[in-house]
């Protein structure tokens, strides 16, 4: 039996991994560990040489390579083919992927290709009585959670982002670089890639996230987040409701069916707190919340809590921010 337990497919982004990836790799190395075996990553495109060793430094044991710049843009049919090769000729047990716009069409190829079931978008992970792969993942929106496990191998899941801490680099760390040769290649061509429009802090990368709900009672008063979020550097966050009622894009939804953050401020303005929005936002570092109702389920979670007007207190906080923030 193989000694490799688990294997992460690591994503590139330029020139550096996805943080999505790296979580992936905290996983995996816990994962690993539980197993007593080993953990490898899988870096595809070009230098992905030093993307190993950045993987190594971050868990791995072992990471493969499969070095072909044309493969840079993200390819799902190409890298479907090499995962599977990799799987077939390495043998884990378990096999890691992101739950992201990406993975969510990569690993249902891949588990389409192999004939295995596949968990999605867990937020769980541990290894069970018996040495398998347990996950905890949501259904029906979020209203219940589920506890799956395997009855094929691979075992294979993709993590819901920003659920598992990223991995930190350990420079001191040794493993094994391997080259793997695959000759796989896509059906699609990528003539060209252009950036998503400038100037917009994203969910994905804030450390401090401004989110209104429907105690701002109209899609307008929604200025009043994006006041205070220009005032402080944040991004524009929202729960499902105002989303759903079409206020404001679904880029913008925190929470289970949205995007799970974990900045390290976190405004709650006009939010009661659904258990689908606390999901999605109860790690951040520290959360600010301002509502009328002083049971709202929000302030459970709240490190600071205002019961208030929001349309008093959050043009105050922003003219007090501004003002300061400015000095």
């Amino acid at each position: 039996m193989s000694d490799l337990k688990v294997l992460v497919f690591a994503q590139k982004k330029g020139n550096a991994l996805l943080g999505a990836s790296l979580e992936a790799l905290t996983a995996g190395r816990q994962l690993a560990d539980k197993l007593g075996g080993k953990l490898a990553a899988l870096v595809i495109g070009s230098g992905t040489e030093l993307l190993a060793k950045t993987a190594i430094s971050c868990g791995a044991d072992v990471c493969y390579t499969v070095e072909n710049p044309s493969l840079d843009q993200f390819q799902d049919d190409a890298y479907a083919q090499i995962i599977c090769e990799v799987i077939k000729a390495k043998s884990p047990q378990i096999v890691l992927g992101t739950a992201n716009v990406y993975g969510k069409s990569l690993f249902g190829r891949v588990s389409g290709k192999l004939g295995v079931s596949i968990a999605a978008d867990c937020n769980q992970v541990d290894i069970d009585a018996e040495g398998k792969l347990s996950v905890t993942r949501p259904a029906f929106g979020g209203k219940v959670y589920l506890t799956v496990q395997f009855k094929s191998t691979p075992q294979i899941a993709t993590l819901r982002p920003k659920v598992f801490a990223e991995a930190v680099a350990n420079p001191s760390r040794t493993g094994t670089v391997e080259a793997f040769a695959s000759s796989a290649t896509s059906k699609l061509q990528v003539e060209s890639g252009a950036a998503g429009s400038g100037g917009e802090i994203t969910l994905a990368e804030a450390d401090i996230i401004v989110a209104g709900g429907r105690g701002l009672k109209e899609p307008a008063n929604f200025k009043l987040i994006k006041d205070l979020a220009d005032a402080v550097g944040g991004a524009v966050g929202a729960s499902r409701a105002v989303v759903d009622a079409g206020w404001i894009q679904y880029k913008h939804q925190v929470g289970q069916t949205g995007r799970t953050v974990n900045p390290k401020l976190y405004f709650a303005l006009g939010i009661s707190g659904a258990i689908q929005h606390l999901i999605g936002m109860q790690s951040s570092g520290t959360i600010v919340a301002v509502n009328r109702d002083a049971d709202a389920p929000i302030f459970n979670v709240a490190t600071y809590g205002i019961v208030g007007d929001l349309f008093e207190i959050v043009p105050a906080l922003t003219e007090k921010f501004a003002k300061e923030l400015k000095k």
